[in-house]
């Protein structure tokens, strides 16, 4: 079977008459616990996924870009290095003309042709938008030999995704696309962007079943509770919320509306999770896991409001197939997506089977499993 490098290079070389100079890949991921903490300066912990993107890029001696997305219908989009604005034809050529414009503030880049394949579900919270932003700039850093590091290359994407497509995310995403690691998740501290490597028992697997409620994250109530954060870090009177703990925030909630007070409750907790997590899988203390990830899940229903009901059905029936084995909780912005668990191998085949065969009976849906293996980020050295 061709694997995707070659059906990549084949689709370059019938669409510019010539093999590209350089393939770049950059992972997707998932996160297992830290959710909205990341904008807020706190903690996270996801881990990269063996379903990414895959760039295929040669130089081209002019200031015009030509890209092609294969799992888009339509021709390649042209556009110039030196007139980068949005186009709300074919929207998912932002997210290229985003990264240039991003990286040409501090670097010098000619034009370029481009063919984009990937394998991220879409819509699913898995972070496709991050795969594509990091391959992006793996690819161009060899082309015109950057000397970009990880911790760049995911501050970079993150702009384009910020200021250029017009979504409030934090650093994760990109930070775990370019920095991950095989076999670990990422412990990372998005105020000072400082981040461990922690190792996963390989004897637990990292499944993500997709409830197939799709969701997108521009336009949506993300960038909402982006801002009653915002409104509690302005009571509170810090720069952001990892500042403060719980006791400090009662203190202040008579200050605050109850869904604001709500909100940063969620956030200020799930740090404390969040750092409760990491320190549980490194002493295999899978009963704490188990109770982290239901307590985040039941976090992000009741005060941070961003479940919807078939994915707490999805959870309820993963987690009482886990009991206290393993963990399960919502995973990714919110409002649809996936479910993220951490599950003993010899549990593998009993949780698809109570999905398969529960979550369609409650809901009317079909939910897609997958396990993943934590994988290499695009720029780890």
């Amino acid at each position: 079977m061709m694997d995707e490098t070659e059906k990549l290079t084949q689709s370059f070389e019938r669409t510019f008459g010539r093999r590209p100079e350089t393939v770049a890949y950059a992972p997707g991921r998932v996160n297992l616990l830290g959710e909205h903490t990341d904008y807020n300066g706190g903690f996270v912990f996801p881990a990269a996924i063996n379903f990414g993107t895959w760039v295929a890029a040669a130089k081209r001696p002019d200031r015009k870009v030509s890209v092609l997305a294969l799992d888009y219908s339509g021709d390649a989009n042209h556009f110039s290095l030196d007139d980068i604005t949005q186009d709300p034809v074919q929207p998912w050529s932002n997210y290229v003309r985003g990264v240039l414009k991003a990286l040409m503030v501090r670097h010098l880049v000619g034009g370029l042709e481009l063919t984009i394949t990937g394998n991220v579900p879409q819509g699913a919270g898995l972070s496709s938008s991050a795969s594509l932003e990091i391959a992006l700039l793996k690819a161009i850093a060899s082309l015109y030999e950057l000397p970009l590091s990880g911790v760049d290359a995911a501050l970079l994407g993150q702009w384009a995704e910020n200021e250029f497509v017009g979504c409030s995310c934090g650093v994760m995403d990109q930070m775990a696309s370019a920095l991950g690691k095989q076999g670990g998740a990422l412990l990372l501290d998005c105020e000072s962007l400082q981040f461990e490597h922690r190792a996963i028992d390989p004897e637990f697997q990292i499944v993500i079943v997709d409830s197939n409620v799709k969701r997108g994250l521009v336009g949506s109530e993300y960038n909402l509770r982006r801002q009653q954060c915002e409104q509690a870090v302005g009571v509170l009177g810090v720069n952001s919320l990892r500042e403060v703990d719980m006791e400090r925030l009662l203190q202040a909630q008579s200050a605050m509306s109850d869904v604001v007070f709500r909100r940063a409750r969620h956030v200020v907790s799930e740090n404390t999770r969040t750092l409760a997590m990491a320190r549980a899988l490194a002493e295999s203390d899978y009963r704490a896991v188990s109770r982290l990830m239901a307590q985040s899940h039941d976090s992000m229903r009741d005060d941070f409001e961003i479940t919807v009901p078939p994915i707490d059905t999805l959870v309820s029936i993963i987690q009482q197939v886990l009991g206290a084995q393993g963990g399960a909780r919502m995973t990714g912005g919110g409002f649809g997506g996936c479910a993220v668990a951490l599950v003993p191998t010899n549990l593998i085949d009993d949780v698809r089977r109570a999905v398969a065969e529960e979550y369609h009976k409650r809901t009317g849906l079909r939910a897609q499993t997958y396990v993943c293996t934590p994988e290499n980020g695009a720029f780890l050295e």
